[in-house]
């Protein structure tokens, strides 16, 4: 039985998972399986995927997406420790190596996760990532956003999925990925998990986070999921993490707000304008006292879009 069980949901990933495969196939922790849940790709990425055998095991499944195929890699993972990577970003050799130990010395703890860098293009390509890896301690913690995060968990997902490690358990006590959820699909699982098990975050960048055009956080949503995940848990769970600490309302309802906003100036650029206007009210109601909402909200009826 593997200590590690890597899983990696790939669709149509052809361009950037090589690189992705290479880097977790060089960790310095070899104690692992490495399972690639293809979901339905069109492109090379199969064929690609399968050069790697018997290393990889490859299982391919109907275009079904990003949560089902994470999770069907969860249902197959035999490890101790559960990573998933996401198919376009990339590991330094030693991020296995620093969450085992980290996961022996915080027994307590039901996920590790670490900083991640910021991967972008220069001049069209992507720069090698040997000379973006910044060799700093494995074993240093940051306290603010370790322990009982809740609270923390309310104002951002401060947890990027390939940067984390889960102990096997957490699946089983605390559930799967929300397959209704095409969008904040890891925050929502975070969020569930942060009131059951405290989360560990080791203060140094294990990951590069690929940022390119076809992204899935880059796209217009029909639907403001990460506003209705925040309002669902605040009436659940309340703004106070198992250890007492807190956010008060004030700061929630400004974040909140923030929110609303941003999903409405997204639809003001695309060229929504109704969507955008119900939006931005809701920031407006919400924040009251920020009054750029209410500008916007007559900017935009004006024919003003946002140029970023």
């Amino acid at each position: 039985m593997p200590a590690v069980s890597v899983i990696i949901p790939t669709h149509n990933c052809a361009d950037y998972i090589e690189q992705t495969l290479e880097g977790i196939l060089n960790q310095t922790f070899q104690d692992f399986e490495l399972i690639v849940v293809d979901d339905g790709s069109t492109d090379r990425t199969q064929d690609i995927v399968t050069r790697y055998a018997p290393r990889v095991r490859l299982i391919v499944q109907k275009n079904s997406g990003v949560c089902v195929a994470r999770n069907r890699g969860i249902s197959e993972a035999k490890g101790q420790f559960i990573c998933l990577i996401d198919h376009d970003d990339y590991w330094f050799a030693d991020k296995l190596a620093h969450q085992v130990e980290a996961m022996e010395k915080y027994p307590e703890s039901g996920v590790i996760y670490t900083d991640f860098t910021l991967w972008f293009p220069k001049d069209g390509c992507f720069p090698e990532p040997y000379t973006l890896h910044k060799a700093l301690p494995g074993d240093q913690i940051d306290p603010d956003y370790s322990g009982w995060i809740y609270h923390q968990l309310l104002l951002d997902c401060w947890v990027l999925t390939s940067t984390a490690m889960f102990r096997a358990e957490v699946f089983k006590n605390c559930g799967r990925f929300d397959e209704t959820l095409p969008y904040s699909e890891d925050w929502e699982l975070w969020l569930r998990i942060c009131r059951k098990y405290p989360f560990t975050k080791l203060a140094y960048a294990s990951t590069l986070y690929r940022q390119h055009p076809n992204q899935g956080n880059r796209k217009v949503r029909a639907v403001d999921y990460r506003t209705r995940l925040l309002t669902q848990a605040k009436k659940q769970w309340g703004l106070c993490s198992q250890d007492n600490r807190c956010i008060s309302a004030a700061v929630f309802n400004k974040k909140l707000a923030a929110y609303h906003a941003d999903f409405g100036l997204h639809h003001l650029k695309a060229g929504h304008r109704t969507t955008a206007t119900q939006a931005l009210i809701k920031a407006w109601l919400t924040d009251p006292l920020h009054l750029k909402y209410p500008c916007y909200v007559a900017a935009g009826w004006v024919g003003w879009k946002p140029k970023w």
